[in-house]
C-alpha cells in the first residue's frame, strides 16, 4: 500500500453483506477473488451483498469474480469442505442483482481437475474460473 502504484487504492474491511459504505458510488471496478465460495457457508445474505456491489458501481462499471470450480450439481454444498463453488450458481446469483456477464477468462482453467479435493491441499491442478460482469448503462 506504500508504493506509488497503490496511491489510489483504499483498503476496506467490512461484512460481506454490507461490503461498502453507502456513500461509495460510481466505482469503475470491483474485484472479488477466490472468496465468493466462502460466503456460501457464512452467515451472509449473498443477494444483499450482490445488490450493494451493483449499487456501488457506475453505469458500465465492472465486477470481476474469480473462484475455484466445483463439479456440476455441487452448487454451494462443497464451499466449506473443499472451498469450491459451482460456476453456474455464482453466475445466477450475480446476474439476479442486475449484472450482465460480458466476458470469461480461461487462463486459470484446468479441465483435468477432478474437483473432488480441497483447494487448500491440492492434489493436482485446480480449475478456476474468472467472470467479468458489467452493470448496464
Amino acid at each position: 500500500m506504500q508504493t506509488p502504484a497503490m496511491k489510489n487504492v483504499v483498503m476496506l474491511a467490512r461484512a460481506f453483506d454490507d461490503p461498502l459504505p453507502p456513500e461509495v458510488r460510481d466505482l469503475d471496478l470491483i474485484t472479488f477473488f477466490f472468496y465468493y465460495h466462502d460466503t456460501a457457508y457464512m452467515a451472509v445474505d449473498r443477494a444483499e451483498m450482490n445488490r450493494k456491489l451493483y449499487a456501488a458501481l457506475k453505469p458500465g462499471g465492472v465486477l470481476v469474480i474469480a473462484d475455484h470450480s466445483a463439479k456440476p450439481g455441487d452448487g454451494t454444498s462443497v464451499a466449506k469442505t473443499i472451498h469450491r463453488i459451482e460456476e453456474s450458481v455464482l453466475r445466477r446469483e450475480v446476474e439476479a442483482a442486475g449484472f450482465k456477464l460480458v466476458s470469461e477468462g480461461d487462463f486459470l482453467r484446468h479441465p483435468e481437475d477432478t474437483r473432488d479435493f480441497s483447494v487448500n491441499r491440492p492434489t493436482g491442478p485446480v480449475d478456476e474460473f474468472v467472470l467479468k460482469f458489467q452493470k448496464p448503462n
